[in-house]
């Protein structure tokens, strides 16, 4: 079902240091513009690399869902991982059916790649808190 990885998403305090981190010792030279999305209460910001993206996600403002990951893990760290799918109500209803707790009850979302996203249950993902994504029938 899983197609390519797309992207690692790393919760971060603060996007413009971590982008320091990227680009000045990783030696990062394509980094994306930061922009907000105040529906999900984050600010992003997307490192390409070769073979995927990691996507910087920052709170934007007191009632972020990163609030929480960022208080037990100050310094910031990696937050989830972003698979492709073709079909996202496909890549829903399979992962309910093999018993995987979709989180926002199941309601997809626009991501922050303006395709539409689902969010599987770290606890049914072996820890790790897994997105899914519509593959973007455009660049990305």
């Amino acid at each position: 079902m899983i197609g390519k990885l797309n992207h690692v998403g790393v919760a971060t305090p603060s996007i413009d240091d971590a982008v320091k981190l990227y680009r000045d010792v990783l030696g990062a030279t394509k980094i994306g513009e930061k922009f907000v999305m105040p529906e999900q209460g984050v600010w992003v910001c997307f490192v390409d690399l070769p073979n995927s993206q990691i996507e910087l996600i920052e709170p934007a403002g007191d009632n972020s869902p990163l609030k929480g990951f960022l208080e037990k893990n100050p310094a910031g760290g990696q937050h989830h991982i972003c698979f492709e799918v073709e079909d996202i109500i496909a890549a829903r209803d399979e992962m309910a059916a093999r018993g995987a707790t979709v989180l926002n009850n199941g309601q997809p979302r626009i991501g922050a790649h303006g395709t539409p996203v689902i969010f599987v249950h770290p606890k049914n993902m072996g820890g790790v808190l897994v997105e899914l994504m519509e593959t973007p029938k455009g660049a990305h």
